[in-house]
């Protein structure tokens, strides 16, 4: 059964202003790093912290796409109109994350890259995210969700490998579990344990609404 939470709702007119708003609100914490990285402010590896950082971001934007959906059915909390927003601001974080490593962190050299990799397999799996991002960053408009119709779902389904291999990528990276990876192991436990368990959740609440309906009418 859902909770439902007296939240207002914001006027439709005012969702594109605000989704703009999201846009810019979630590039400040990379310009800002970007800005410390160039004037010294992050220590003494700047490119590695810079890096980091912004494979946390895209992290925590991923995560918080993917809770969208659980919030509107556990809570009537929606937030639908924001959630492209949230992953393709995980997208752009990943991909200036995977830019940095290329460029600021392996200068563009092959054999190094290469090398790395192989020294490094967590750095396949921040790939193969990469990879995966790709096609949702691609369809995330109204165009391809009128052309591809069921099978955009289906594709979008992807967003949950990538929370696996992003995690997975996060935590070897850190090679320990401290209190930051479990946290994110936790919540990725969480939010795919839910995605199964959701059609039975979704089945339950149109059974209620279905004998609520009933029992209003006779």
């Amino acid at each position: 059964m859902a909770f439902a939470l007296p939240l207002p709702s914001l006027p439709k007119r005012y969702q594109p202003a605000a989704i703009w708003a999201l846009y810019i609100l979630g590039l400040c914490p990379g310009l800002w790093y970007f800005y410390l990285a160039a004037t010294g402010g992050l220590g003494f590896n700047p490119v590695k912290d810079f890096e980091h950082l912004l494979g946390i971001w895209a992290l925590r934007f991923l995560c918080l796409g993917l809770i969208v959906t659980p919030l509107r059915d556990l809570f009537n909390i929606n937030l639908i109109a924001y959630r492209r927003a949230l992953g393709l601001l995980a997208f752009y974080y990943v991909l200036a994350h995977f830019a940095v490593y290329l460029t600021l962190d392996r200068g563009l050299i092959f054999s190094s890259i290469i090398g790395d990799i192989l020294k490094r397999p967590y750095i396949m799996l921040g790939m193969a995210g990469l990879a995966m991002l790709i096609p949702l960053a691609l369809t995330s408009n109204r165009w391809s969700i009128r052309r591809l119709g069921s099978r955009w779902n289906t594709l979008h389904k992807l967003a949950y490998s990538v929370l696996i291999v992003a995690v997975l990528h996060f935590v070897l990276a850190r090679k320990s579990l401290t209190l930051e990876p479990i946290f994110y192991i936790t919540l990725a436990v969480v939010l795919l344990g839910y995605r199964l368990i959701r059609p039975t959740i979704m089945a339950r609440r149109r059974a209620q609404r279905a004998a609520n309906v009933s029992r209003t009418t006779s």
